[in-house]
């Protein structure tokens, strides 16, 4: 094996403060946000999300499974992606993400409600 491969790396708990879904829209591409789950190790990483609003108790143990030395895209506008649960659209919410074992974690967003489109990605807080 290769120095690095197969090594666990990243954080096993992932804050995003800031998400809101955006309005599908009418463009091709429809407005979404993602969550990117690279799991560097040899083991399958078992990851929970939970949602956090403003005005509601958190949505818990929305769970999925990133295969060893993967990375997985979650659209958090595909309720196949979250286990079944549909994300409200145009609402504020908080993400935490954990892992039972070392995963990077990255959250996008795409809102296409302006003709120029927008854009962003963010690493979230990890300890």
């Amino acid at each position: 094996m290769g120095k690095g491969q197969g090594k666990a790396q990243g954080n096993m708990q992932w804050i995003f403060p800031d998400c809101e879904l955006p309005p599908a829209g009418d463009s091709l591409l429809k407005g979404h946000e993602s969550v990117i789950v690279l799991n560097l190790g040899n083991d399958e990483a078992n990851v929970r999300l939970t949602l956090y609003f403003t005005d509601r108790k958190p949505v818990r143990e929305i769970e999925v499974k990133v295969e060893g030395e993967r990375v997985r895209c979650l659209r958090l506008d595909n309720p196949d992606d979250m286990n079944g649960y549909v994300v409200p659209r145009e609402e504020q919410y908080a993400l935490k993400v954990e892992s039972d074992t070392p995963i990077v974690v990255q959250y996008g967003r795409l809102d296409t409600r302006q003709d120029n489109m927008a854009f962003y990605t963010t690493m979230g807080f990890s300890e």
